[in-house]
């Protein structure tokens, strides 16, 4: 028996509409999956700037540490003070062996941690002095290049020694010659 005219337009619009249905779940599907793709890439995203700026915040915080060990040299240096110099040398080393080699190369690193141990093991305040002065060297040419905080640090020099250090104060404290040259230098650069 061959389907009646009106049976077959029947079955085609049933046809055309399970297509348009089909066509339209499709679309839905395609779309909220499209949705989930972009909201995972958003996730993703937002995960990885939280940790750059977590990460961010960490090597602030060491570099800042770093720079406030090297203050405490170099107070102890002013005082005359040579067993403490040698514990503030002693953290410097720590702090600089915890600072990532992205933040500061791996060279430059080294070098402070050579001059701050030289400082740390010796107990004679005129070899710890000497090594100061290398140190500050490094440290200056440190806090150009890199932010170590958000005051200012001034940069002092000895005429006497022909030697730079780093201050957090622009009042003149002289850490080659302590209590007998006290205010002998200058500031020479404030940086910000």
């Amino acid at each position: 028996m061959k389907p009646k005219v009106h049976e077959y337009k029947s079955s085609l619009i049933i046809t055309a509409s399970k297509t348009k249905i089909h066509d339209h779940i499709s679309s839905s599907i395609i779309t909220a999956s499209k949705t989930k793709i972009v909201l995972t890439v958003i996730f993703f995203t937002t995960v990885l700037v939280q940790n750059s700026f977590a990460q961010d915040s960490k090597d602030q915080s060491q570099l800042s540490q770093l720079l406030t060990s090297y203050y405490n040299v170099k107070d102890a240096l002013v005082a005359g003070d040579a067993n403490s110099a040698s514990t503030s040398a002693e953290q410097f080393v720590k702090t600089a062996n915890g600072i990532d080699y992205k933040v500061i190369s791996e060279g430059n690193i080294n070098a402070l941690i050579k001059d701050a141990g030289e400082i740390s093991e010796n107990k004679d305040i005129k070899h710890q002095r000497e090594h100061f002065a290398s140190l500050s060297s490094n440290m200056v040419a440190l806090v150009k290049v890199q932010k170590l905080s958000t005051q200012p640090i001034y940069v002092d020099y000895c005429p006497m020694k022909k030697a730079y250090w780093l201050s957090g104060e622009s009042a003149i404290k002289n850490p080659y010659f302590g209590s007998t040259m006290l205010t002998c230098g200058k500031v020479t650069e404030t940086l910000k």
